[in-house]
């Protein structure tokens, strides 16, 4: 009888073991969100939003206030429409701006925004209209390389 119980319990131990890593798991990824708390719809159009993804977080001040719920592309602007769900109880001036921000050098990335100092505040649906796109780091590398040869071009046509 001793023995069974032992096996019971180092059943119910892995049990709650197994419970415990696909927590970590879940929240590590971004895939469960724990919090069934009201929230508000906001929307930001971005030029380019390179490797933002949905289930992105939403931070001002470092602070989590909401996640991206989808992305769509514009078919009239071709700009990237994202859709931000905000918690209530969180509100931002309408001269708030948003830009897309990268969690370290090679992190995800993810929506910031900077609060404005209008009166009024963003409602449910509103657009926010001050948008920063992502910096995408071939773009930057790109441009140097272009900006270095142009440099040795013109220096070249200097000492003909």
């Amino acid at each position: 009888m001793a023995k069974k119980s032992i096996e019971t319990l180092v059943g119910l131990f892995v049990l709650l073991g197994i419970a415990a890593l696909l927590f970590v798991a879940l929240k590590a990824a971004n895939l469960a969100s724990f919090s069934n708390g009201e929230t508000y719809l906001l929307q930001a159009r971005f030029d380019n939003i390179g490797g933002l993804k949905v289930r992105a977080p939403v931070r001002s001040a470092g602070v989590l206030v909401g996640r991206v719920t989808s992305i769509k592309l514009d078919p009239k602007t071709y700009q990237g429409v994202v859709s931000l769900q905000i918690i209530s109880g969180v509100e931002f001036p309408k001269d708030s701006s948003a830009k897309i921000l990268t969690s370290g050098l090679l992190g995800d990335q993810y929506i910031g925004i900077d609060p404005g100092a209008d009166d009024k505040n963003f409602a449910a649906g509103d657009m926010i209209k001050q948008t920063q796109s992502a910096i995408v780091l071939e773009n930057l590398i790109g441009q140097m390389l272009l900006s270095k040869a142009g440099e040795a071009g013109a220096e070249n046509g200097d000492k003909k």
